[in-house]
């Protein structure tokens, strides 16, 4: 992975300085970043949702590369750190990113480009993950289902007490 901020010796002289900063102007907007007057995110969702619409590792619910925070801050200065913290949890933490993790082979980065490769380390805790939450989910329908079964019984013990009730309080 290349990073951003690497300093070039060919851009010294101040005609090239300003032919790259000519250069770097419509470069992020072309990248996927926000423009100028896009307004910032005000909840994690609402900036997850941005990323989304921005970023093709995001909309596609790609295995995100390590340290793909560094990139988005890179690419979006202006991006609160707790904001895209909790938006990369959501992110992450989702369904259908953990079943991408559960069996993906590559990370990505931003915008789609293969990357590092996906160990059996998180692979396998993507699976565990997968696997609580599912657990978890049965024991709740099963509490559901219970609770509806006692509810139902009750209803009809009091039905029943009801028509005894009725049936001897006319004699």
């Amino acid at each position: 992975m290349k990073s951003m901020n690497t300093i070039s010796n060919v851009a010294e002289s101040p005609e090239a300085n300003e032919n790259k900063a000519a250069d770097t102007t419509p470069e992020p907007v072309a990248a996927g970043a926000p423009a100028a007057g896009t307004p910032a995110a005000d909840s994690p969702r609402a900036l997850l949702k941005q990323l989304q619409q921005q970023f093709e590792a995001f909309r596609n619910c790609l295995p995100l590369e390590i340290g793909i925070d560094k990139q988005l801050l890179a690419r979006m200065p202006s991006l609160n750190r707790k904001l895209m913290r909790a938006a990369l949890g959501i992110h992450t933490g989702s369904m259908r990113y953990l079943r991408a993790m559960e069996k993906a082979t590559v990370r990505y980065d931003l915008d789609g480009k293969p990357g590092a490769e996906v160990t059996d380390t998180h692979r396998q805790h993507a699976k565990e993950l997968l696997q609580q939450r599912f657990k978890k989910e049965a024991e709740r329908k099963k509490a559901e289902r219970e609770a509806a079964a006692q509810q139902e019984a009750d209803r009809k013990r009091q039905e029943k007490l009801q028509q005894l009730a009725s049936k001897f309080s006319r004699k």
